[in-house]
């Protein structure tokens, strides 16, 4: 997978407080990632850009809201999120890359 790839299947982090208990309790690691990335393209981003060796990955398909605005209804955009689960003993530092 070429460089370029890796940055637009992996678009950040997603924190929340669900991912937070996630990462400290499980090892999972949440992330935003484009909507037409496979399992496959996100587990090797995750390995090439962190470093680490992911065990597995799983997705959800978020749609946007419905929401009521002084124009009538308006809806947020659909996303993708993925869950990594990293092999017992790595650990995702978001602070630094790898190289």
């Amino acid at each position: 997978m070429n460089q370029e790839r890796v940055f637009k299947v992996l678009l950040g982090p997603h924190v929340s407080e669900k991912a937070t208990v996630l990462a400290e309790k499980k090892g999972q690691f949440v992330f935003k990632v484009a909507t037409d990335a496979t399992k496959l393209e996100i587990k090797k981003a995750v390995e090439g850009l962190f470093g680490v060796k992911v065990e597995n990955v799983s997705t959800v398909n978020v749609l946007g809201k419905t929401k009521r605005t002084a124009r009538g209804l308006g809806k947020r955009n659909d996303w993708k999120k993925a869950i990594v689960s990293l092999e017992p003993g790595q650990d995702l530092d978001f602070s630094s890359s790898a190289e």
